[in-house]
């Protein structure tokens, strides 16, 4: 049969934690979540503290199993062929945590073991990490001596040993001063260009989804609200691209019944029109506006970012 389109699917996945003995307490962390990820993707998940991220996270990497629903990673279950898929996946998360006294290249050792590598094979491949993500210098480093910047480039090294074809990025820069942040986002898009690797990752950062993500997912309560592109996204929940027009005289009736106009807004001696594409409505508008011998002094069109979607949708 000839292999899926989907490096991951889910459907429906549910998880509740129950805790306490005397007054039991139930924490629904997801509620009914489902995505498709296409083979060779960059998907983002997008969503508060709580919403449920990191857990769907877990099940995905077989580290959690499901309390209903149901997943397959490149085409089998993750519940009952959870050893099929860990060897062809790998996982890392910006909180990383390893053994405080090993240094960089005993770190990828203790783990290239775990994955079936040995003898030259085990030391070509830790020589190469280290190389590629310039941890040669720090060689002599333990782990707890190492700055933030170099334990995530640590971790995301650990999670390339066997060579993924299914990657998951849990808050991969979280913490990151800027300029690292910038080199690790560029290594996660090397990965796919260059091995096609799919990758899922969590994020807060919405430039960073924007930059390295195909579609993106925004998660609460443990459910999908939204699903898309970044552009598809803005246009689900109305927010468009703004054009903001100085006019003279004042804009006459009709403009906001004007096809893919979603709202228009006075603001001062200026009219905002939020439109669903600026490339495709602008050229309407200023005709539309000359019709009516309306001068326009001014115009300026601003493209909303995936700050305000993220806002809204957290409402």
């Amino acid at each position: 049969m000839p292999a899926s389109p989907l490096a991951v699917e889910a459907r429906d996945l549910a998880k509740t934690f129950r805790s306490g003995w005397l007054r039991r307490r139930e924490t629904a962390a997801l509620r009914g979540a489902s995505l498709q990820v296409p083979r060779g993707a960059i998907y983002g998940l997008l969503g508060p503290n709580g919403a449920g991220k990191t857990t769907l996270l877990s099940i995905l990497a077989t580290l959690l199993l499901p309390d209903s629903g149901s997943a397959t990673i490149l085409g089998h279950d993750v519940v009952r062929e959870a050893f099929a898929i860990r060897r062809r996946l790998n996982m890392a998360s910006g909180n990383a945590s390893f053994v405080w006294s090993l240094r960089p290249a005993e770190v990828l050792a203790f783990y290239g073991r775990l994955y079936g590598l040995h003898g030259r094979a085990l030391k070509r491949r830790v020589s190469e990490l280290l190389e590629r993500f310039e941890l040669t210098p720090h060689l002599k480093t333990e782990y707890n001596e190492l700055s933030t910047g170099l334990k995530q480039r640590l971790a995301l090294a650990k999670a390339l040993l066997n060579d993924p074809e299914v990657l998951f990025l849990d808050e991969p820069t979280l913490g990151l001063d800027p300029d690292v942040s910038i080199r690790i986002r560029a290594q996660i898009a090397e990965l796919r260009r260059e091995q096609n690797t799919t990758i899922i990752l969590t994020t807060h950062y919405m430039r960073e989804a924007e930059e390295l993500c195909d579609r993106i997912a925004f998660i609460k309560g443990g459910r999908i609200l939204a699903e898309g592109s970044a552009d598809e996204l803005k246009r689900q929940i109305h927010i468009g691209d703004v054009i903001s027009l100085r006019l003279e005289p004042a804009v006459p009736a009709g403009l906001a019944e004007l096809p893919g106009v979603l709202a228009v807004q006075g603001r001062g001696d200026r009219i905002d029109c939020t439109v669903d594409s600026s490339e495709k409505r602008l050229p309407d508008i200023l005709k539309w506006l000359c019709d009516r011998a309306v001068l326009v002094r001014d115009c300026q069109v601003r493209e909303p970012d995936l700050e305000e979607v993220f806002v809204e949708l957290s409402r």
